[in-house]
């Protein structure tokens, strides 16, 4: 029942798409400072590489960029984690994109650019590394999966960002099927639905509007997104599966 064993994650591995910046980020810096072997991957290359750098100043991290939006790129990915890992104890589907536009002028582009990465991704990246989490699972503690999806796949936005609410709501009830059906195989799959969360992505938002609709009057921090993380990758969480963890101040679930 002692806190440094029920929410250590030392000595584990883990892999964290869209690693380079935001939410990623901060999840790969939590596990990282907390001795997690963690490989990062992002699109744009120069990016993913400089953040590993740096983080490898406080313990092991790799860069593997990758564009996990095409198939034959979720493969290489995988055959490059492979190459190196003979099994790993977290995989954490965070790459996203989004696509704002009106009702009348959404394109198809907005469409596929958005679903192909945040919810095809995250389906066939862990199809694709189950092996790997199977050899790193055991009925004391399960290998996890932890996706990331949104408080705009809970709640109507007052955005029109029709497939990124779509492509969120849609792992969340992914989440929720993965779990059911991955959990006889020791892996444990989760969500966390962040709200607003200062990023490049968040960056046009009116952060002083949201942060005071938010009963907790404030943007979410690092440590409130790697807090969730390294719950749901420890014993602490040992009985959680299928679970959706809203991170948003209140911002979403109390309205």
């Amino acid at each position: 029942m002692k806190i440094d064993q029920l929410f250590s994650v030392r000595g584990k591995v883990a892999v964290v798409t869209g690693g380079s910046r935001g939410i990623g980020e901060m999840i790969a810096r939590g596990y990282i400072e907390n001795g997690v072997k963690v490989y990062i991957t992002a699109r744009k290359a120069e990016a993913c590489n400089a953040l590993a750098k740096e983080l490898s100043r406080h313990g092991e991290c790799i860069s593997i960029p990758a564009d996990l939006s095409k198939m034959a790129e979720i493969d290489r990915f995988a055959k490059e984690i492979e190459k190196q890992e003979k099994k790993i104890d977290i995989l954490v589907n965070n790459a996203g994109a989004s696509w704002g536009e009106t009702f009348d002028k959404f394109p198809e582009e907005g469409w596929d650019k958005v679903i192909d990465l945040n919810l095809k991704s995250v389906f066939f990246l862990s199809q694709r590394l189950v092996k790997l989490l199977e050899a790193a699972a055991s009925a004391e503690d399960c290998a996890r999966i932890i996706n990331i999806g949104s408080i705009d796949g809970l709640h109507v936005s007052g955005i029109e960002t029709y497939s990124y609410a779509a492509s969120k709501a849609g792992v969340i009830h992914m989440t929720k099927m993965m779990a059911k059906y991955l959990a006889p195989r020791k892996i444990a799959v989760n969500a966390i639905a962040p709200g607003f969360f200062p990023s490049k992505m968040t960056a046009t938002l009116p952060f002083e509007a949201i942060a005071n609709a938010t009963p907790l009057k404030r943007a979410g921090r690092p440590e409130d997104m790697a807090g969730a993380a390294l719950y749901l990758s420890s014993k602490a969480s040992g009985f959680v599966c299928g679970a959706v963890i809203p991170v948003d101040g209140g911002y979403a679930t109390t309205a």
